[in-house]
């Protein structure tokens, strides 16, 4: 695959292109509307359903693939060897690239080691804007690192992607509530509800009790996905995972007001996934659309603060003898 891009191709490919087509041709010839993907779950393989999106037309793409660790799938064998795993990777990498918007944004999680190399791949085909190291815990693997994160690739293809600066709250004690952090002695000057988010995410973590888990040996956080999309895309927009799973980026989607196209080979998690996405409702506070786990408000986009900060509980901060300021808390007024 990586002939198709030709060093002195590789900013005609990134820049502002027309859509060549409203629909592409399927392996039969047989020309495919590919809006009738929209807010559905498709079976099949993700780089045959994926060839019949026409260029520039996705808003984010988002791949969760499995990592060639021997999980136990339904019906994919998750132990191809390792030459063959990244071939086959750079098949679908390639369509994801070519079907996202030059505005748009191009998201790839996996353990490092193989992350390392779809970052080489996509060097050549898109341009790198951050790797996000999620906190997760690993099992000890014995003589090395205890291995603590996965990483998020995010790709663009152009100067000017789309991207909103968002917000966690701050972090607090359990028992009393207060802040954890001092912020070099300049708490007077933090932001009410929280810092803006950075490239290391502590404050989500994987899905641990069975009652919160669908069979699935990879299933990820919803609030994951939901802060992803707050970061990249406006409410309308599509967000494609053609490793669709349980569900997880389409119930994402829908409670963030987007539309999305899911792939998977496999009819179980399809049905499983068409389960949870049905009748979900968008999590909104006064017009704007926040992710919320538990009760508590996890991301929010740092411009719609302000319509929010009158649904949220205050708590004052006594930061010496003379000085206080009103923070705002994660948690929503017992009248909203």
């Amino acid at each position: 695959m990586l002939d198709l891009f030709k060093k002195t191709d590789r900013f005609n490919f990134l820049s502002n292109q027309k859509i060549k087509s409203v629909s592409r041709t399927n392996e039969d010839g047989k020309y495919v509307d590919w809006q009738e993907l929209l807010n559905r779950n498709t079976k099949g393989d993700c780089i045959e359903v994926m060839k019949q999106i026409p260029d520039n037309v996705i808003d984010m793409t988002f791949a969760d693939p499995p990592y060639n660790l021997k999980k136990n799938y339904d019906t994919y064998k998750d132990n191809k060897q390792v030459q063959d795993y990244l071939s086959w990777c750079d098949k679908w990498l390639y369509e994801m690239v070519r079907i996202t918007k030059p505005t748009g944004s191009i998201f790839v999680i996996n353990i490092p080691k193989s992350l390392t190399h779809h970052a080489c791949y996509l060097n050549k085909i898109a341009r790198f804007k951050h790797w996000i190291a999620w906190n997760a815990m690993g099992a000890p693997l014995g003589k090395t690192l205890l291995p603590n994160h996965y990483g998020i690739l995010w790709y663009v293809k152009s100067d000017n992607p789309k991207f909103f600066d968002i917000r966690s709250p701050h972090p607090r004690c359990r028992v009393c509530g207060e802040l954890l952090a001092d912020y070099g002695g300049k708490k007077d000057l933090i932001h009410p509800f929280g810092t803006l988010v950075s490239d290391v995410w502590t404050d989500i973590f994987r899905i641990r009790h069975a009652s919160r888990r669908d069979e699935h040996p990879c299933q990820l956080p919803i609030h994951l996905l939901e802060r992803l999309i707050l970061m990249v895309t406006d409410e309308g927009d599509i967000v494609l995972d053609p490793f669709m799973g349980t569900g997880t980026t389409a119930v994402a989607t829908k409670r963030l007001g987007r539309k999305f196209i899911g792939i998977d080979l496999d009819q179980t998690y399809i049905d499983i996934s068409n389960k949870n996405s049905e009748n979900v409702n968008p999590t909104m506070i006064n017009g704007c659309y926040v992710s919320i786990f538990l009760g508590k408000i996890l991301t929010i986009r740092d411009q719609d603060y302000n319509k929010i900060e009158a649904s949220l509980k205050g708590k004052k901060l006594i930061i010496n003898k003379k000085k206080s300021k009103q923070l705002t808390l994660p948690l929503l007024k017992e009248t909203c």
